[in-house]
């Protein structure tokens, strides 16, 4: 059963109707963090090199400098804390690009995001030689922030206003057109597209501490700028009129929200590569928990992504060792069946 009703907003800013009380909620979002906590633990612990929980657990605590405790302290731990914050990032611009679109098939990759990404990376690698994930990363930072001011300015161009529809065509245009620029320049450079073609599948292997230092202060901004737009995003579902009249302000709350999403995903992006799935099908989980009520649907998201990525990565460890499959290849074989699933529900979530 879900913790809320998807009936839309009451008109005077009222939240949606919740079919449990408020600490019904609140004790289901306890139950998914200390689910996150499990999986943490769990990606510490499980490896293709086999260490025993108990001596897991030890130099979890107290890093006496063995063999097991640099794998656990050098990599495991990093390489954990970064897809708790990869999830988190994802699944929160999931949420606000299908909350601020009003379309249940919206995610990140819709504004150019991704594909801007990618386009960082490509330059850096071709035409600047950077030869690492840490190098690179700022490329497709900064190339996932472009995408969106292009396309932003494509979508309002001509004076009229940005609107979701507007935003998603010019970022479907710039997409295409990205696209077939990195075809273009990576087919002339083979070592190059090697590079490129280990970041685009999405990983979390490789990367260390110094990678999710360089990433954790924009996805933090991004995440306290995108749970704190909850109530304006609730106040724009019942309309534009109905919004304003409610305090809101529709053209702020989606510019901002396009730089929240550009914020989370472009750095989410830039660290381990685009990673399908996530940002498309945990809102859903969300909001079959929950309802609407953006409120509540960010947190879920923000908790439930880290669940579903962290996993991910733990199967694609231990399936196949001491090999093994990259996260973002995972995702996609876990997570299409569920989502075609949750599209198949006679009464699906309700934006």
């Amino acid at each position: 059963m879900s913790l809320a009703t998807v009936s839309p907003p009451r008109p005077g800013g009222v939240a949606p109707k919740s079919r449990g009380p408020y600490a019904l909620r609140a004790a289901g979002l306890v139950v998914a963090v200390a689910a996150l906590a499990l999986v943490a633990l769990l990606s510490i612990w499980l490896g293709s090199k086999d260490i025993p929980f108990s001596a897991t657990w030890s130099v979890l605590w107290h890093n006496d400098g063995t063999n097991d405790a640099l794998i656990i302290h050098q990599y495991r731990i990093p390489r954990t804390l970064l897809g708790m914050l990869v999830g988190a990032a994802l699944g929160l611009s999931g949420a606000l690009m299908q909350a601020l679109t009003r379309n249940p098939l919206a995610e990140p990759g819709l504004l150019g995001v991704n594909m801007g990404a990618a386009t960082g990376v490509v330059l850096a690698l071709v035409f600047l030689g950077v030869p690492s994930v840490l190098g690179y990363v700022w490329f497709a930072f900064l190339g996932a922030a472009l995408a969106s001011v292009v396309v932003y300015v494509l979508g309002s161009a001509g004076g009229g206003l940005a609107t979701p529809a507007r935003l998603v065509l010019a970022g479907a245009a710039l997409t295409a057109v990205l696209y077939a620029f990195n075809v273009a320049v990576l087919l002339s450079d083979p070592e190059a597209f090697d590079e490129y073609r280990f970041w685009n599948v999405g990983s979390l292997a490789g990367r260390y501490a110094d990678v999710l230092l360089s990433v954790l202060p924009f996805i933090a901004v991004g995440i306290v700028a995108a749970l704190l737009l909850a109530r304006s995003l609730n106040a724009l579902a019942m309309g534009e009129d109905v919004g304003r009249a409610l305090g809101a302000h529709p053209t702020r709350t989606r510019v901002l929200g396009a730089v929240v999403v550009t914020l989370l995903c472009g750095a989410a992006t830039a660290a381990v590569g685009p990673i399908a799935f996530v940002g498309l099908a945990v809102p859903h989980m969300a909001r079959l928990l929950v309802g609407p009520d953006q409120r509540w649907v960010l947190p879920y998201s923000l908790v439930l992504a880290p669940i579903l990525l962290v996993g991910a990565d733990i199967v694609g460890r231990v399936v196949d060792p001491p090999g093994e499959v990259q996260v973002g290849i995972v995702t996609a074989v876990i997570g299409v069946p569920v989502f075609i699933a949750l599209c198949r529900r006679r009464k699906p979530a309700a934006l």
